[in-house]
């Protein structure tokens, strides 16, 4: 008898015997007409980045006409009389309650009014309601609604692009803030405002901007304070400036925080992230990664118990009659997108798992060989596949001797249930521990001999997602 030695399996029959055949695999999608695989020549960004007409870096030359002067102003100077009040000023408790209540006014226009109904209409206002999120939002000092929403449609559209007028990838702080102080090399993509061109309220409140952000966001925070309780410095400087600030870097967080920190619950293409602590910044907006996947649902955390202010905001004004059509992903949707990231991180897991070898990689020999070199080594037979228990003989919990009593033999009987109903574990262990398939005795691949690990496996089909 003929033998070729395999190194680290059993001696392989080579006196005709031929190997069991390979099952093939499903062939992978036509790669010409998978989405990855779009030439980035027929890509709608990349069109619009090929027509776009950059400007030049920024250099020492000409760094004096690429400053947004205006934003740069209302960025230093209002944490700087921000800082010089806290300094100067002591801080009164009715004061400090009421800059926080002004705050969540502010946050609660931004939030349910700039981002959630007109960035996304993701549900219908009344009238009284839109002119209260158009004044709470102007009251932010963070510009007009239609440049506010028209620059957000464009982040959604291109995001993480050089379309992206804050694209994350280009850096934490510029997302934050940068963006914003520079004119932008390249103009943001198109996107489409009609609906904010036709909106009375929205036209309004462009025409009044100014007016609004000085009465609302300076002169009402100082009057209160001052009037009520005649603290007119602590109403100016920590109610006024002092919010001010907290709202635009708490605002701000939405497009550098949101980006960085946390996990990508439904999509992993893009940088968007769920994370508690911003979500308590924000009123909610932290659940960004869901957000990004469904960005007309009226909510950004949808589970009951996870921090959304602002969706609470917009269910209690739905049970007032001043807002409607509040709009929700259907759940079977939100469920894929949760299932296809957990997937995609137990795949990563187990591909990083050590896993027995496949049948059709393994030798193949006959019973007689099997007989013969079980004589030196502790050989035996389960479910068609043959192990080498040298490694084994002396931890098996049973003992030694039922193991030697089976070698040279099949014993698949014995491990299914004859002698012990062995647990996943043991079926998982044994599976490593093959070197051989025994010639005629693997036709099929029964599910017995499947080790449970593997039962649940998960397949790419042929494209990374």
């Amino acid at each position: 008898m003929g033998f070729v030695s395999r190194p680290s399996g059993v001696a392989q029959d080579d006196s005709g015997a031929q190997p069991k055949p390979t099952h093939l695999a499903p062939a992978p999608p036509n790669s010409d007409a998978t989405a990855s695989e779009i030439p980035r020549s027929d890509k709608y960004v990349d069109k619009l980045l090929r027509a776009a007409e950059p400007l030049p870096p920024i250099s020492w030359s000409n760094w004096r006409k690429q400053i947004r002067w205006f934003n740069l102003s209302v960025i230093v100077i209002t944490p700087l009389l921000a800082l010089y009040g806290a300094a100067t000023t002591n801080l009164d408790s009715r004061t400090l309650w009421f800059s926080v209540f002004y705050y969540v006014f502010n946050m609660i226009g931004i939030t349910a009014g700039y981002h959630r109904l007109w960035s996304h209409r993701a549900y219908n206002a009344s009238k009284p309601l839109e002119y209260f999120l158009a004044v709470a939002g102007g009251g932010s000092v963070q510009g007009a609604i239609w440049w506010w929403a028209r620059g957000h449609r464009s982040h959604h559209r291109y995001t993480d692009t050089d379309l992206d007028p804050y694209n994350a990838e280009r850096g934490f702080w510029w997302s934050h803030v940068v963006w914003m102080l520079v004119k932008p090399r390249i103009k943001p993509g198109p996107a489409d405002i009609s609906d904010l061109r036709k909106n009375a309220v929205v036209q309004w409140q462009y025409r009044h901007y100014f007016a609004i952000a000085l009465i609302w966001g300076i002169i009402i925070p100082t009057v209160i304070p001052g009037y009520f309780w005649f603290d007119w410095r602590g109403g100016y400087f920590y109610a006024g400036f002092f919010r001010i600030v907290a709202v635009h870097h708490s605002t701000f967080a939405v497009n550098s925080l949101a980006h960085w920190l946390g996990e990508s619950t439904f999509d992993d293409k893009h940088t968007p992230k769920d994370h508690l602590l911003t979500a308590f910044v924000t009123l909610g907006e932290g659940y960004h990664n869901f957000h990004h996947q469904f960005p007309m649902d009226y909510r950004n955390a949808v589970k009951w118990y996870q921090w959304d202010p602002t969706k609470w905001f917009i269910a209690v004004c739905n049970r007032l009659g001043l807002a409607s059509h509040l709009r929700v992903f259907p759940e079977r949707e939100i469920d894929k997108g949760r299932l296809t990231m957990q997937l995609k991180r137990f795949k990563a897991k187990q591909d990083m798992l050590e896993w027995p070898m496949d049948s059709n990689d393994l030798p193949v020999i006959n019973w007689e060989s099997f007989k013969e070199q079980s004589e030196t080594r502790p050989l035996i037979l389960v479910g068609g596949f043959i192990h080498d228990l040298s490694s084994f003989m002396d931890q098996h919990p049973g003992g030694r001797g039922l193991l030697s009593s089976n070698v040279g033999k099949d014993a698949t009987t014995a491990f299914l249930g004859g002698v012990y109903e062995h647990s996943h574990a043991a079926h998982n262990l044994l599976a490593m521990m093959r070197v051989g398939v025994l010639f005629g005795g693997l036709e099929h691949v029964s599910e017995i001999v499947v080790p449970p690990g593997q039962r649940l496996r998960v397949v790419n089909y042929g494209v990374e997602i």
